[in-house]
């Protein structure tokens, strides 16, 4: 009952105007930086784990704008979810779209790890190709059905579960849709291995050369930045990479984790720091968390 509560709140939100809603996700993420005890440890140990030459001040103001962005980004999906496709597209700026027009048609991985301006960036890629996705179930039923009718509001979108398998993906993308990815959680070794991510080895899915091995996938990763107060979003399609697969998934999978530092770089404040991105650790090896 809560979360319909909740739910029902944030579609009545989508009714402000822009700057409004985003001042009320700067609010709540406030809130969230001093009540979240928990998450906010995990932002801080990550933050510790990859800037380690950063002070204890920087690395706190840092985790507070990351509460607000992170934030900021549940809020806003408010206009993601029930606002027109044309009040959607007036808040984002493509750049390099001609790379996304390139693989149109073709089987391709779009790269998209985990900043906060993703949903953003898929609404968009949602309204210009039918795609294939994987999702993780909630923990309430409610909630996992609304966010699969969310995000296939346009076109046709094909979301699979991760119990599922890959599949159904492969399918997709043989029927050349492309695979929207975020590669960088944690999720065990299984199928994957420990690569550096800011030096610290990170449990890392080695799926992405494998994927591109098996289907003759390009790979052109997609960034989504929020800019500051109403002014939207900007989406940023890179040129597909050249010579990938190598034949070493070890290496794809370093450069992978690479491009996704060198962005957490550029915009430290938007990359997903509250998740436990470390939480697997080699054998012998203690617990950060």
């Amino acid at each position: 009952m809560l979360v319909r509560f909740g739910v029902f709140i944030l579609w009545l939100i989508h009714f402000l105007p822009f700057r409004v809603i985003v001042a009320i996700g700067n609010g709540l993420g406030m809130l969230l930086f001093l009540l979240a005890a928990e998450r906010r440890k995990v932002g801080n140990i990550n933050l510790k784990l990859c800037f380690p030459e950063m002070s204890d001040a920087a690395r706190k103001q840092l985790l507070r704008e990351n509460f607000k962005m992170f934030t900021r980004s549940l809020v806003e999906r408010s206009v993601l979810w029930w606002a027109s496709a044309e009040r959607i597209n007036r808040l984002i700026r493509v750049e390099g779209v001609e790379h996304f027009a390139a693989i149109k048609g073709k089987p391709a991985i779009l790269l998209t790890p985990h900043f906060v301006g993703m949903d953003a960036g898929g609404q968009w890629v949602a309204q210009h190709t039918d795609t294939v996705c994987m999702y993780a179930n909630q923990k309430n039923m409610y909630l996992t059905e609304l966010l699969l009718k969310k995000r296939a509001r346009f076109r046709h979108q094909h979301l699979y579960s991760r119990q599922q398998g890959l599949r159904p993906i492969l399918k997709g993308m043989r029927a050349n849709m492309p695979f929207v990815y975020p590669p960088d959680q944690d999720q065990g070794v299984k199928d994957g291995a420990f690569i550096p991510f800011f030096g610290v080895p990170a449990a890392t899915m080695t799926s992405v050369p494998r994927i591109a091995q098996m289907t003759g996938a390009q790979v052109v990763p997609s960034i989504t930045r929020v800019l500051p107060g109403g002014a939207g979003y900007v989406l940023t399609f890179y040129p597909a990479w050249e010579n990938f697969p190598s034949g070493d998934d070890i290496a794809d999978t370093r450069r992978v984790n690479a491009f996704i530092e060198d962005r957490a770089r550029e915009m430290p404040e938007q990359y997903f720091w509250l998740h436990k991105r470390f939480k697997t650790r080699p054998e012998g090896e203690a617990k950060f968390y």
